[in-house]
């Protein structure tokens, strides 16, 4: 079959792989009918190091069941599923408490061994704790904002949940990328009162105005925290939602954040310190967030999307064939694509 590769810093090719296989019990092999790439591929595009082997890449994936393990029970070939980002067991005590990504006999998609969702096909490790049973055939138009389930739309929900976002809450979403426009969507969804975008792009932000953003501040550093104040009568917001991952957004997190409010994380971060200060701590901030346990969410978030209450799926703005998959990064990569979808 055929499969996404990267081999170091702008270098992604699209190459034949072995076909997967069953090899435990619990395993599940299926056929990708849509996958997509991450803002977070983008990392290891600009500044991965150069090797003679590829690493497989893709953890974004819907599925067509074409075989299950002697152990997996409640799926058949046939069945159209979403994989969330990692694999997990579903029954270890960190699934139990909803921190799938802690799975103690989990992992993650493209590690050694593993296939990556940017290809044809994939084995799905413990199938039976990972994989979740839609309620579409594989030509429904609602892949797109299914797929959404995989990651992005589950990270958007985590930032805001761990954010408490709700009734009454005013939030700052930092970030005009598919991420910061799912935390947009999904900070509207729960309730809140008021969300201010930040982010220069104007297709994208429009984007976020559809979505429900109520102000967008294209303004950075200083000028857009000014910004922000201004908005709001200088006290900030209640809750705001990093969606870069670069220290400069972080910052400028703490600095719209209202006394007492709340700072969730969750762009892959690119800095080692966070700069908590004596003066942060004497305004009560509290800083959350962290990598989404995308499995904890699907079921909460699933129906509002099978009934079109909410279209994450809209945050893709290019589709690709996966022969074409290298010039998608290269797109997002120039900031032409918001997020590439894939159909092998």
């Amino acid at each position: 079959m055929r499969a996404t590769l990267i081999y170091g810093a702008g270098d992604v090719r699209v190459e034949d792989v072995p076909d997967p296989v069953l090899r435990e019990p619990t395993d599940a092999v299926v056929r990708v009918p849509r996958s997509c790439i991450c803002g977070s591929d983008l990392w290891p595009y600009a500044a991965r190091e150069h090797t003679e082997h590829g690493d497989r890449m893709g953890h974004e994936f819907l599925g067509v069941v074409e075989d299950v393990g002697s152990e997996v029970s409640g799926l058949k070939a046939g069945d159209v599923v979403v994989a969330p980002f990692v694999w997990s067991d579903g029954t270890c005590e960190f699934c139990r408490e909803g921190l799938q990504t802690s799975c103690r006999h989990g992992g993650q998609w493209g590690a050694p061994g593993v296939d990556g969702g940017q290809g044809e096909a994939v084995r799905v490790p413990q199938a039976q704790g990972t994989l979740v049973k839609l309620p579409v055939g594989e030509d429904s138009a609602l892949l797109a904002s299914l797929l959404t389930l995989s990651d992005v739309f589950c990270t958007g929900h985590h930032a805001a949940v761990t954010a408490g976002v709700g009734p009454r809450t005013t939030v700052t979403v930092i970030g005009d990328g598919a991420v910061g426009l799912s935390a947009v969507l999904a900070a509207k969804r729960l309730g809140a009162e008021r969300i201010i975008l930040m982010g220069h792009h104007k297709d994208r932000t429009d984007l976020g105005r559809e979505f429900g953003a109520t102000e967008v501040v294209p303004a950075r550093g200083d000028e857009g925290i000014a910004r922000v104040r201004e908005l709001t009568g200088g006290d900030g917001t209640h809750a705001v939602l990093e969606c870069v991952g670069l220290e400069a957004a972080i910052v400028t997190a703490f600095g719209v954040v209202r006394d007492g409010g709340v700072v969730s994380r969750v762009g892959a971060p690119q800095y080692v310190n966070v700069r908590m200060d004596a003066a942060l701590f004497m305004r009560n901030v509290t800083l959350t967030g962290g990598v989404a346990p995308a499995r904890a969410y699907i079921e909460e978030l699933l129906p509002d999307v099978l009934d079109g209450a909410v279209e994450p799926g809209r945050v893709f703005d290019r589709t690709v064939g996966l022969q074409d998959v290298p010039d998608g990064y290269r797109a997002m990569a120039a900031r032409e694509a918001l997020k590439v979808l894939i159909r092998p």
